[in-house]
């Protein structure tokens, strides 16, 4: 027998504000995407056809970039972009701590070895003066992240790189149409990379990638690697892996393209709207907001803010009961997950890293999110700092240490 949800149920449920909510896109665009996948399945072109060539085509000149090449993922596309560079066994390359774990996962497969860098504590991108630091006779590239949707410092990037010799990879995948002193991400390296994942601000229907560059034989050999090694047709010059960006995806984001810019000018206008209303329920010392660097256009794949870490877990916890989405990235930072212990990196090495894996929270952001739910997310937020829950917290966490000394008394 169905039961008829609570008052208190459906109270939630009418005010609760979700992180993603990827339905309320495809309801504006339901029609031409159906429209488009009925074209490729009419057509039998599923691996590789023409929806594919024209997406790369648009991606390119959205991206500034002469050529882009589909793949199967934005993972495959940092794996892709590393052995197109012949990076491999004997090599090192330098990654921030602070990313996903593919960043860092595609140097370990093709045999390199991982080089955690620090963050820049105000936009967690990389920090370049400790990446120079890194820099040795085995380092072959440095992969920035444009992380959340902000561009990494690549006039400093690239200063190092052309210094030592070395390959820059962008890690583009949160951040297409980011700008640099208007140059667009994926444009400013020998290779950029970027994911279509459903959460992306220009996400497809599942897993695809895409690499863009301006050099014509790296194009070539990108193209090359991501199919077998193959041509022509079942002559391998090189192994290569199968990673191919299926007709399908290349439609769906085909439609989604001519509405990025549209799309990034509401998430720069939600990121705005949050900063006045922090400001006008007056959490500035409780809350830290993200930051813009100079010169950058940030399309605000995340909006990320801090706070201080012995709260941070709880806030989570009280915006959940709240029906509030919300995120860690990224709760343990890649220098400490188990699987590169074998690297030797410590707790304490990247202390800016490691203090950002435990201050940090990301609220929702995307595009359709309303001003009132906005709102009602900054004033959740508002009172957990002022209700019985903080106070309580900071009791227990200021008996912490008197405990501590207790234990080791005993």
């Amino acid at each position: 027998m169905s039961r008829t949800p609570s008052s208190n149920a459906r109270s939630a449920a009418n005010t609760s504000v979700p992180l993603l909510d990827v339905h309320r896109q495809y309801d504006e665009l339901r029609d031409d995407i159906r429209s488009a996948i009925d074209r490729v399945c009419d057509s039998g072109r599923f691996i590789l056809g023409p929806e594919c060539t024209a997406l790369e085509q648009e991606i390119a000149a959205y991206c500034h970039a002469a050529h882009t090449v589909g793949c199967a993922s934005g993972s495959d596309a940092l794996l892709l972009a590393l052995l197109a560079l012949d990076i491999g066994p004997g090599d090192e390359v330098i990654v921030p701590s602070y990313t996903f774990f593919a960043t860092a996962s595609a140097v370990w497969r093709v045999g390199a070895k991982v080089v955690f860098a620090e963050i820049d504590a105000d936009t967690f991108n990389v920090d370049a003066e400790h990446v120079a630091s890194l820099v040795t006779p085995q380092t072959k590239a440095i992969i920035p992240v444009h992380l959340f949707g902000q561009c990494a410092d690549m006039h400093a990037i690239n200063r190092i790189a052309r210094q030592f010799g070395l390959y820059v990879i962008e890690d583009a995948c949160q951040a297409i149409g980011a700008e640099l002193d208007g140059k667009r991400a994926g444009s400013m390296s020998h290779i950029g990379t970027l994911s279509f994942y459903p959460t992306k601000n220009l996400g497809g229907f599942g897993d695809g990638g895409m690499l863009t560059t301006s050099d014509d034989a790296i194009a070539t050999r990108l193209r090359l690697i991501a199919a077998h090694g193959m041509s022509p047709r079942y002559y391998h010059r090189v192994v290569g892996i199968n990673s191919r960006l299926d007709s399908l995806q290349a439609c769906v984001l085909r439609v989604k393209l001519p509405h990025l810019e549209r799309w990034t000018e509401a998430r720069a206008a939600n990121a705005a709207r949050y900063h006045e209303l922090f400001a006008e329920r007056g959490l500035a010392d409780a809350v830290r907001l993200p930051a813009t660097a100079s010169g950058c256009r940030h399309v605000w794949n995340q909006f990320v803010i801090r706070i201080d870490e012995t709260r941070r877990d709880a806030l989570r916890q009280f915006l959940t009961d709240s029906g509030v989405g919300t995120e860690i990235y990224y709760p343990v930072p890649l220098h400490m997950q188990e699987c590169f212990q074998p690297i030797g990196c410590r707790e304490g090495s990247l202390p800016i890293t490691e203090r950002a894996a435990r201050e940090t929270i990301a609220l929702p952001i995307f595009p359709e999110l309303s001003a009132a739910e906005q709102r009602r997310v900054v004033d959740r937020i508002g009172e957990f700092f002022s209700s019985n829950a903080s106070r309580k917290l900071q009791t227990v966490e200021a008996a912490k240490p008197m405990r501590q000394m207790a234990r080791r008394a005993s």
